[in-house]
């Protein structure tokens, strides 16, 4: 299979995994390499008209989780943040300051995000209140647990416009969550027309190039238009910490096969940011306030999490245009 024909052909049609496979397999060391991130720079900056993107995201609560992810600091059986906490609507009033201040910083869509046992009656109420203040056109993004054809509407009639969610590497076997109950939501969220933010996620150095294909082609599968990739953050004291992490390198090379192979239509995500991903296909990048699976702290904006400003930099620094 010559890699130089695919990477021709890689914006004309849909590569299969076979061939998603062979490009992940490309030597990070070698010409072929700078083929690749040459190859998707290109089809982003043409296809997306050189504009990027900011989303903000809002962690609503620190509590222990009963799907047990072995990777994130909020797992029950391995919790190791630093406190409790649940913003309800009590707290309405900074939840709201903090979304006010978000958007006048230049972001462009919102998402809330909680552990999947929050109670869905209060994110909708949260998240109802949020959809009034927002600007015409800020989309309001769930960060959420899996749900059922009823909460997909009241979903939309709170005024979200989209949901971020994904079929994780390693779900059923690094998380208490049977992987088909997260493709039937995925099912839901394309039926209620709610649009789909997906990633491969969260990427370790134990994950097959087979495994993470077939997540570039879910997604594909599903019409993204809004893509990331993530590798797993070795949070200290959890169970998957000692497995490592893959390189910023390595990284870049799967953000860059997978603009290819899943053609999303708006924009692709690094996370967390990965400044080297910024000439390799990624036109979008997040802000983090509040709790955050792959930190310790109540407030991860001073410490893992970048902030609006911040990001606005590195992708002006890449050259690209706010949209």
């Amino acid at each position: 299979m010559k890699i130089e024909k695919l990477l021709v052909e890689a914006s004309r049609r849909n590569l299969t995994k076979e061939e998603a496979v062979a490009l992940l397999n490309i030597d990070n060391k070698s010409d072929l390499f700078y083929e690749l991130i040459k190859t998707a720079n290109r089809m982003t900056r043409e296809e997306y008209d050189n504009k990027a993107y900011i989303f903000s995201q809002i962690g609503l609560n620190a509590s222990p989780c009963s799907k047990n992810c072995k990777f994130c600091s909020m797992a029950q059986s391995n919790y190791v943040m630093e406190g409790e906490f649940q913003k309800t609507m009590e707290d309405i009033d900074d939840i709201l300051e903090t979304v006010r201040q978000l958007v006048k910083a230049g972001t462009h869509d919102v998402f809330l995000m909680t552990t999947a046992d929050y109670p869905v009656e209060e994110f909708l109420k949260i998240g109802a209140a949020v959809k009034g203040i927002l600007p015409e056109g800020v989309r309001l993004v769930a960060n959420i647990g899996d749900f059922d054809e009823d909460t997909a509407q009241d979903l939309l009639k709170a005024g979200f416009t989209g949901v971020y969610h994904i079929r994780r590497l390693g779900e059923g076997k690094d998380t208490d969550i049977d992987p088909a109950r997260r493709i039937k939501t995925l099912e839901v969220i394309r039926e209620a027309g709610l649009e789909l933010y997906y990633c491969v996620e969260p990427i370790g150095p134990e994950h097959t190039y087979e495994e993470i294909a077939d997540e570039m082609l879910r997604a594909r599968e599903y019409d993204v238009k809004a893509m990331a990739v993530m590798r797993r953050t070795p949070v200290p004291g959890t169970p998957m910490a000692e497995k490592g992490m893959i390189s910023a390198c390595e990284l870049t090379k799967i953000e860059a096969v997978t603009r290819l192979v899943s053609k999303p239509s708006r924009s692709m995500n690094t996370h967390e940011v990965t400044p080297m991903t910024l000439i390799a296909g990624v036109n979008q990048l997040y802000a983090e306030v509040g709790a955050n699976p792959r930190d310790h702290v109540d407030d991860t904006a001073g410490n893992r999490g970048y902030g609006v400003i911040k990001t606005i930099e590195l992708l002006q620094d890449a050259e690209f245009e706010m949209a």
